[in-house]
């Protein structure tokens, strides 16, 4: 199947804006991804038609909403091959999903048991583990990388043992690309009894995963990372994990009955979703996953594959050029610098030319020092971008280089 990059970019309203002067060429994606027209209308349907709170209603727009609400979470059930659809949490992001799972797991371990993470992280599935261990004097592990970006799988099985309780990794690296083998981090963690968190924010844009095939403990996603809105996504947790972990929050929605005795709490998924959930954001998640499965993810994997081969063999032309991640598995990011030139300086140039990229440490400062460096600049693609672009990308790059050496 081959994209009509035509049609596709049509549904983009950003894509036709200039910036300071010039077409826009957007290319942070990992950091989050456009929003077509398709979810933008299902936004704006919301608030001009049945905006309203759900799930206790009997008025006509609360049941509306409620059935858009809940029609929401199927789609994601289905979209992620998950078997139940209370196994589905509604989050603000995967950073909130992280944060509910490791204070839950702070109240299950003890002093002396091990966790590990890896080295590719976001600082988003590090700092909640170590509070997490501050609370219940478990120890933090981790799995090292290597030069090319990738994790030491054999220091992986070095670290495991029974003291591991948990190990949490994530899927696709934000700064690098690196696509982590998951699969066999997951069944080496289960031979030990371990669960498994895998952080799929930067996977899935890009690759379509079944969690139950992949038997994955925990599964956390952001909708902002696939043509969905900011503020919402999901933490998938397998039934007999969510049912032993506490809740995160108390308030209204997460209750069974409340007296200033004893308060019972309510069955899944309510006992996470505490308070007035992020309606508008869960109903036009939905509308992204129905808009990139129209797309299609093999044909949208394929044609990233190629726009990232173009930009890497030309990037690696320029004199001084370094790109940090050179795995044979990695999605659409180059993560690179030029001599000692600062990555700020150069992305400040390309959005002069209109090109947006991120520059800094991508909240990854672990691997920054693992390479000695303050930064990188970061292209990232999706699906919308063109080789054209890619094109007025390294030669925006090149122009860059001239004026700052």
């Amino acid at each position: 199947m081959t994209l009509d990059l035509t049609k596709i970019r049509a549904d983009f309203p950003i894509l036709s804006r200039k910036v300071n002067g010039q077409p826009l060429v957007y290319l942070d994606n990992a950091a989050t991804s456009q929003t077509p027209k398709q979810v933008i209308d299902v936004i704006a349907d919301y608030y001009q038609r049945y905006n309203a709170n759900i799930h206790r209603g009997v008025h006509t727009l609360s049941q509306e909403a409620t059935d858009k609400f809940e029609e929401a979470r199927k789609t994601v059930q289905d979209h992620f091959g998950i078997e139940k659809t209370h196994e589905i949490i509604f989050t603000p992001g995967t950073t909130h999903s992280i944060n509910l799972v490791a204070f839950g797991f702070g109240s299950l371990l003890k002093t002396g048991d091990e966790v590990i993470v890896s080295a590719l992280e976001h600082h988003a599935n590090i700092v909640p583990w170590q509070m997490m261990c501050e609370r219940s004097g478990a120890i933090l592990r981790v799995i090292p990388m290597t030069d090319a970006g990738t994790l030491d799988m054999k220091a992986y099985d070095k670290l495991l043992n029974d003291k591991t309780k948990l190990i949490f990794v994530n899927h696709v690296s934000n700064a690098l690309g690196t696509i982590n083998p998951i699969e066999e981090i997951i069944e080496k963690a289960h031979a030990i009894g371990a669960a498994v968190l895998v952080d799929g924010a930067q996977a899935c844009g890009h690759i379509k995963p079944n969690l139950q095939k992949l038997n994955v403990d925990f599964y956390t996603v952001s909708a902002h990372k696939l043509c969905g809105p900011t503020g919402v996504g999901i933490l998938y947790g397998k039934e007999h994990w969510l049912k032993k972990l506490p809740p995160y929050q108390g308030g209204g929605e997460m209750i069974d009955e409340v007296t200033f005795e004893k308060t019972t709490y309510a069955d899944l998924p309510h006992k996470f979703e505490a308070g007035t959930p992020n309606i508008c954001g869960g109903i036009a998640f939905g509308a992204a996953l129905n808009y990139m499965n129209a797309v299609g993810f093999e044909a949208i994997g394929a044609y990233e594959d190629e726009l990232l081969k173009n930009a890497t063999d030309r990037l690696s032309k320029i004199e001084g050029l370094r790109i940090y991640g050179e795995s044979e598995r990695k999605t659409a990011v180059i993560s690179f610098n030029i001599d000692d030139i600062h990555p700020y300086d150069i992305g400040t140039l390309l959005d002069k030319m209109g090109i947006a990229v991120r520059t800094g440490h991508h909240c990854a400062q672990p691997i920054m020092d693992y390479y000695k460096i303050p930064g990188t600049v970061r292209a990232s693609f999706a699906f919308y971008n063109t080789l054209e672009e890619v094109d007025q990308f390294v030669n925006g790059v090149q122009r860059a280089t001239d004026m700052l050496r």
